[in-house]
């Protein structure tokens, strides 16, 4: 056991819980620059503890009946074997150093991805304003629905990251009208089928590490219980600047970025959802204040 590995998996756990976001887009990021783990091996390793993670958010919005069966089923049709495939797709690009290179670009791109993904979430949802349709009011689109589930079940396969950040933001395109509490919940739900099949994959094809996989769930799950016990009062306007920093500075390093260069940048990204949100709050609150009343 590495608790070293264990306390990091505690923060993620503890993130992920408050936000249902960043799980592998900041699990894998983290294995690989701050431990020195092998790209495949994180990625291998991070699916696999998602696997575990998962359950506990799906299991607590299936409960409130917060999630479309329907948009979830359309969505494993495409993900589960989409997911699988990319595992086979990252095993094709090569092996050694040359894989864990090509890794590292991947992931760098992908997280890259995710932060942008996290800032336009923002932006949707403030638009879109406030979602009131029950999930039992929502008709399912079939076709766009498995494409979703494709493309994400190609990145999560192929990187870890993608089930959370990514895949909500095109949910949220595809369905608007869906109350936020289900749009989390199906995306969670959805997650387990999806992280199943990558597991699967990477339990045969990957390089997954058991003695990582125990120290890192041995802080998971705990983080996740606490982070969802208090995410009623989690201040995501303050989480979710800090959330894209973290994402966009990992992945210029990953990228090969001079680290001046990566800390510059990470802050920028960060004050750019600060502005983002204030911006967002602000329209918000103009569009709801009443017409002034014209004088007799």
């Amino acid at each position: 056991m590495d608790y070293a590995v264990s306390l990091g998996g505690l923060l993620v756990g503890l993130t992920v819980g408050l936000t249902g976001m960043g799980g592998g887009a900041l699990m894998t990021p983290m294995l690989v620059l701050l431990f020195g783990v092998n790209p495949l091996a994180a990625v291998s390793t991070d699916i696999v503890t998602s696997l575990v993670m998962k359950p506990i958010g799906g299991g607590v919005h299936a409960r409130r009946g917060t999630v479309h069966t329907g948009i979830v089923r359309w969505l494993a049709l495409g993900s589960v074997p989409a997911a699988f495939c990319g595992v086979l797709v990252l095993r094709s690009l090569g092996d050694g150093p040359e894989l864990a290179d090509r890794i590292e670009t991947l992931l760098g791109v992908t997280l890259m991805v995710a932060a942008t993904a996290m800032t336009v979430r923002i932006v949707l949802q403030a638009h879109r304003g406030v979602a009131t349709c029950d999930v039992r009011h929502v008709a399912v689109r079939p076709l766009p629905t498995v494409l979703v589930g494709v493309v994400g079940g190609l990145v999560v396969g192929m990187t870890s990251v993608g089930s959370g950040s990514l895949m909500i933001v095109l949910l949220i395109g595809l369905y608007p009208t869906l109350e936020s509490k289900a749009l989390v919940g199906t995306d969670l739900v959805q997650a387990i089928p999806l992280v199943a099949a990558a597991a699967v994959g990477h339990l045969m094809f990957g390089d997954f590490r058991l003695g990582l996989t125990g120290s890192l769930l041995l802080g998971c799950i705990p983080g996740v219980y606490l982070g969802a016990r208090f995410s009623s009062r989690a201040p995501d306007t303050v989480i979710r600047p800090l959330l894209v920093a973290v994402l966009g500075a990992s992945a210029l390093k990953l990228l090969g970025v001079d680290t001046a260069v990566v800390a510059v940048a990470g802050v920028v990204m960060g004050a750019a959802v600060v502005g983002v949100q204030a911006l967002t709050a602000r329209r918000a609150t103009t569009a709801a204040a009443p017409e002034p009343a014209l004088a007799d």
